[in-house]
C-alpha cells in the first residue's frame, strides 16, 4: 500500500512540475512587462514610473521631452490624487529578441487649477530594450493627448 501511495505521489509531483507555465516570450513578454509597469505605477506613482526606464531612456510628451532618466527624476513628484493608467493594444518584438514596442491608450488624471480632478486621454508608444543585465527597460516613451473616447469626438 505504501508503494502505491508513493508511486501516486511521485506521479503527481512529476505532472505538476511538467505543467508549470513557460515564461512569456516575444510580444506576450512585452504585454506582461507593460501590465507590470502599469500596475506598479498605479500603486506607487512617479517613483515606480522611473524604475521601468533605462538610465538613457527618453520620455516625449505633449509640450516637451525629458532626454534622460535624470531629467525625469528632477520633475516634481506627482501631486496628490494624480493617477496614470494605460492599456496596451499591441506589442511586437524584433526577431533578435532584444528590442520591442507596445502601444495603447492612457488616462492621466490630475487636479486642474481649481483643484478639481480632471481626466486627460491619449495614446502612447513604449520602446523596450533588453539591457546588458538581462532586464527589460523602456528606452523611449511617447505620449500624445486625444479626445475622451466616450465623447465620440
Amino acid at each position: 500500500m505504501k508503494k502505491i501511495a508513493l508511486a501516486f505521489l511521485l506521479l503527481f509531483a512529476v505532472t505538476s512540475y511538467a505543467k508549470k507555465e513557460k515564461p512569456a516570450q516575444g510580444s506576450d513578454l512585452l504585454v506582461q512587462l507593460e501590465a507590470d509597469f502599469a500596475q506598479e505605477v498605479a500603486r506607487h506613482g512617479h517613483d515606480a514610473f522611473l524604475t521601468y526606464f533605462a538610465e538613457d531612456g527618453v520620455e516625449v510628451v505633449d509640450g516637451g521631452a525629458f532626454d534622460n532618466k535624470d531629467a525625469m527624476r528632477k520633475q516634481a513628484p506627482w501631486p496628490e490624487g494624480t493617477t496614470l493608467t494605460w492599456t496596451p493594444v499591441k506589442a511586437d518584438m524584433a526577431a533578435s529578441g532584444d528590442l520591442g514596442y507596445t502601444y495603447g491608450n492612457y488616462v492621466y488624471t490630475a487636479k486642474n487649477k481649481d483643484g478639481k480632478l480632471v481626466a486627460s486621454y491619449g495614446k502612447y508608444t513604449s520602446i523596450w530594450k533588453k539591457q546588458k543585465n538581462g532586464q527589460w527597460k523602456v528606452v523611449v516613451d511617447v505620449g500624445n493627448s486625444s479626445p475622451d473616447p466616450k465623447s465620440g469626438k
